[in-house]
């Protein structure tokens, strides 16, 4: 059962992130949000989920580069509701650029943010999960957790690491009733992508309706952009009874990306 149980979602302020917050609420279970943006929008978010479902809804602006904050964000959701049920890893960047014109800052802050974050909220909630006995990790990978594409050295890296680390996780872990996961989503239309979109447009003189179209059509047979509330059905799915022995496990939810 996952009413009652406490989550906490990286890179929740909006897109996937706050579909799966949204989803995890709606089965009843308390959740920490994360992430940059506006305050009064960020605040707004935390009041519509906990006057829409009844749960209780903090917010922490740890930045996730930063292991002394990652480390503070997990003790403060378990002084809060006494432990982290769930913890989801989701909070991600992107830079689009050939190996060798790669700036190298830009490769150390994706690794950071998309790999090495998932790595540190791993070190500090696993300990308590093993001590109640009970736990479910889920991370959103990609599907550049599993192929690659031209352009994308370091997220290709860091989702091909967050796929391997969490095998690693779930075995460690297998004996103390908890479990690991990844998600990889295909195309997701979220302020990540909409933002590549609007430069692909500009860069083939396309209307954005037809970059749109372009853009998730070059990867996914099943042409069309992966609802975030579904990322998050499928989080749900993996935290609760029927999901428990699955781990070490990758799904993808991709319109067939992958099966190519």
């Amino acid at each position: 059962m996952i009413r009652g149980k406490s989550v906490v979602i990286t890179g929740s302020t909006s897109g996937i992130g706050l579909a799966m917050a949204r989803a995890f609420a709606a089965e009843g279970a308390n959740v920490t949000l994360n992430g940059f943006g506006d305050q009064d929008a960020i605040e707004q978010q935390r009041r519509d989920i906990e006057d829409g479902f009844g749960v209780t809804a903090v917010y922490s602006g740890a930045d996730v580069t930063k292991p002394a904050e990652i480390a503070e964000m997990i003790a403060r959701a378990e002084e809060s509701f006494g432990a982290v049920d769930v913890l989801v890893n989701n909070a991600g960047i992107q830079f689009v650029a050939t190996v060798e014109d790669f700036p190298v800052e830009k490769w150390d802050a994706v690794i950071a943010t998309n790999l090495s974050a998932v790595f540190h909220t791993c070190r500090c909630a696993v300990p308590g999960m093993k001590r109640r006995g009970w736990g479910r990790i889920i991370n959103i990978a990609s599907a550049h957790g599993l192929v690659a594409s031209a352009g994308k050295a370091a997220y290709v890296a860091a989702k091909h690491g967050v796929v391997g680390l969490t095998k690693v996780v779930a075995i460690e872990a297998a004996e103390h009733g908890i479990t690991a996961n990844a998600i990889c989503p295909g195309w997701v239309m979220t302020p990540l992508i909409a933002q590549q979109i609007e430069t692909f447009a500009e860069t083939t003189g396309r209307s954005v309706e037809e970059a749109k179209h372009e853009f998730v059509a070059d990867k996914q047979p099943m042409a069309r952009f992966i609802r975030p509330e579904d990322v998050g059905a499928l989080a749900v799915f993996l935290a609760g009874d029927a999901a428990a022995t699955i781990t070490g496990a990758s799904y993808s939810i991709d319109g067939g990306w992958t099966a190519q």
